[in-house]
């Protein structure tokens, strides 16, 4: 079997990879544990050091990475630069904070010495997805090699070109041989093979991004065999502008946060909900940005938003804004896909959207969103919270610690006053609901793979009696 990828600007073939046999899978775990019994004794600085040479070599290798992604999922190559800087930047951050973040907690319970180590869990397998092709693997990547775990890459089938350009970074910075190793299987297999992958002694925990139904399959699999798992799924994320938001900056915001990579970002706005009184306003200033974002070819500098990663991504997009209009809803601007090659659709603003509509009850992946009006600040915090998924969202208000409470109502793992949602090194990155569960990134992410070791140390002649001693 094999996997031939596609850029999807063209609909033209890229190149074609043999999909990894069972043989080659054996070996490859094999590599893994064998290397991960040696990457966990290097000591955390030097893990932490060689992160931060991987930071190097992307930056290094940023050109070819860059237009590899472009070709492969279509991002806009601006978009593609930034992906590379943010990937850096995280291999950075963990390089200068993962070895104190690692150190021993020293406890006082009156023995002689009590304390919490963190260990690695050993080989992390990581199954990640195309529309951030390099940023969604280092988040992962990263945080596991300076706790001292290592990484089996099973990566989607239309970016396996980015998976194995990573590993060769790895390599390139000098990191041992198989911290990084890539699982090829193509997309009408993964459902057969990912089970008995996820089930095998050798793996030690999985980490996915992905949707909710993703999510679904690999911890029932997981679950089966009592393996830790880190899910990072599908958004629907509230952006929320109240009466006495700055409308212009908030809807340069909403416009970049919701069609940013084509709008293919778990964490874009994908509801934008206004009170009554700014709706008006609201919305022609957000009209303007939309009108204004360049369509094209997404090698080509200066264009925004390019193609769908793939055909049936453009074909599910079509299907939820005509569901819409079937039902009610009115298309303010695009609404269909353009006649030129590739998997094109525009960008498009739905109103007088309703409940029951596909693209308030299912994850819209692509340049669309649906608007709607709340009566009062209330009204917008129901609004935003009747949803399945709780990734991160957005509130838009002038008065600060206004914004603020109204944040910590939000069912999300991350909302952002007055910005956009962003996952950022140094903060914790994860959902609730159907959005997942367990954090990326920070030392929260850091410590998700590790064993939380608790070593309590006394005298010769045994503890002295302490109701800490009753058993359980």
């Amino acid at each position: 079997m094999t996997v031939t990828t596609i850029n999807p600007a063209t609909a033209q073939p890229l190149a074609t990879y043999r999909e990894t046999n069972p043989a080659e899978l054996g070996g490859l775990l094999d590599r893994a544990v064998d290397t991960a019994r040696a990457w966990r004794d290097v000591p955390p600085e030097q893990r932490a050091a060689a992160v931060g040479r991987l930071a190097g070599t992307l930056r290094e290798q940023a050109g070819d990475l860059e237009l590899l992604a472009t070709r492969e999922m279509g991002k806009p190559l601006a978009e593609s630069r930034a992906e590379i800087g943010k990937c850096a930047w995280a291999c950075d951050w963990y390089a200068d904070h993962a070895a104190a973040m690692l150190r021993p907690e020293e406890v006082d319970t009156g023995a002689l010495r009590s304390r919490v180590i963190h260990t690695p869990l050993g080989v992390l397998l990581a199954v990640m997805p195309w529309n951030f092709p390099y940023w969604q693997v280092i988040r992962a990547l990263a945080p596991a090699l300076a706790a001292g775990n290592v990484v089996v890459l099973k990566h989607a089938p239309s970016t396996t070109g980015c998976a194995l350009a990573l590993a060769d970074a790895a390599r390139a910075a000098g990191l041992p041989e198989g911290v990084l190793s890539v699982l090829v299987v193509s997309a009408e297999r993964t459902a057969e093979v990912m089970p008995g992958v996820i089930a095998d002694d050798r793996i030690a925990a999985v980490t996915l991004t992905g949707s909710t139904r993703a999510g679904r399959a690999v911890a029932a699999a997981a679950g089966r065999a009592l393996k830790k798992t880190v899910l990072e799924l599908g958004g629907s994320d509230a952006f929320v502008v109240l009466a006495d938001a700055d409308l212009d900056a908030a809807a340069a915001w909403a416009a970049r946060s919701r069609f940013q990579n084509t709008g293919q970002s778990c964490i874009a706005a994908k509801r934008i909900i206004v009170e009554e009184p700014a709706a008006g306003a609201f919305t022609g200033r957000l009209l303007d940005h939309v009108r204004d974002l360049r369509l094209g070819d997404p090698a080509e500098e200066g264009v925004v938003i390019g193609p769908l990663a793939r055909a049936d991504l453009r074909d599910a997009i079509d299907r939820q804004v005509r569901d819409a209009v079937h039902k009610g809803a009115k298309v303010l601007i695009g609404g269909r896909a353009p006649d030129r090659c590739g998997f094109y659709y525009e960008p498009t603003v739905l109103d007088g959207v309703q409940p029951g509509m596909a693209v308030l009850e299912e994850e819209v992946f692509g340049p669309a969103v649906p608007l709607l009006q709340a009566r009062d600040a209330e009204d917008a915090l129901l609004l935003a919270n009747d949803s399945r998924y709780g990734l991160a969202s957005a509130v838009w208000t002038a008065d600060l610690d206004r914004g603020e409470a109204f944040a910590a109502r939000l069912d999300a793992g991350h909302t952002a006053v007055n910005g956009m949602a962003a996952s950022d090194p140094r903060l914790p990155f994860g959902g609730v609901k159907d959005s997942g569960y367990g954090r990326e990134l920070s030392r929260h992410g850091l410590l998700e793979f590790v064993n939380v070791h608790a070593i309590v140390v006394s005298p010769p002649e045994g503890p002295h009696q302490d109701r800490a001693d009753v058993s359980e």
